[in-house]
């Protein structure tokens, strides 16, 4: 199975972040982000063995126990790989020390379970540092010259709300419309 960790927005900040996009998308040669599938991932593993899902899920739920709370909002602008050569047009989050934290005790938790995690999780490129985002847009492969993106996303600064659970999702490939993926939550971790 294709599982991933996340932080998913309540509506009212999708809608918010969606209002701001809406009337931009024409301008950008993009394949944009569906407002259902926008989230933080913390962890993702592209091939989890299902009979080892139940088990992260508890140790999940156990290890992200007593993470302080905190505010999160959409703010900035995150490109990947690089700003002259952009493939992943994103906006940051702002709570990055408890989602780094919640990323780190995510991975581990599965490293745990015996399932195999993909180290460029959340940084976009394997052994860089974690940098909480949403993904916005993507540009089908090709790099892209994306300062004048950059520069928009800059101004975006959406409501906050707090940070009180994540999801564990599977991801089924080509099943969602024209061939996207179909997200699947398999459970809801609410955290104290």
């Amino acid at each position: 199975m294709r599982v991933f960790v996340a932080v998913v927005p309540p509506p009212e900040v999708v809608d918010h972040l969606d209002a701001f996009l809406e009337p931009r998308r024409a301008a950008g040669d993009f394949r944009w982000t569906r407002p259902e599938h926008l989230h933080v991932t913390l962890a993702f593993m592209a091939d989890a063995a299902p009979h080892r899902v139940d088990e992260y899920v508890d140790r999940l739920a156990e290890s992200l126990d007593g993470l302080p709370p905190d505010a999160l909002a959409l703010s900035g602008a995150v490109v990947f790989p690089n700003v002259s050569e952009g493939r992943v047009l994103a906006t940051g989050v702002t709570g990055a020390e408890v989602l780094g934290t919640a990323s780190v005790r995510a991975r581990n938790a599965a490293v745990a379970c015996g399932i195999e995690v993909d180290p460029s999780t959340g940084s976009g490129r394997r052994g860089q540092r974690f940098t909480p985002h949403v993904t916005v847009a993507r540009t089908g492969g090709r790099f892209v010259e994306m300062t004048s993106w950059v520069r928009l996303l800059e101004t975006y600064a959406g409501p906050s709300w707090p940070f009180g659970s994540v999801e564990v999702v599977a991801s089924h490939l080509g099943e969602g419309p024209r061939r996207s993926p179909r997200y699947e939550t398999l459970a809801e971790i609410l955290l104290h």
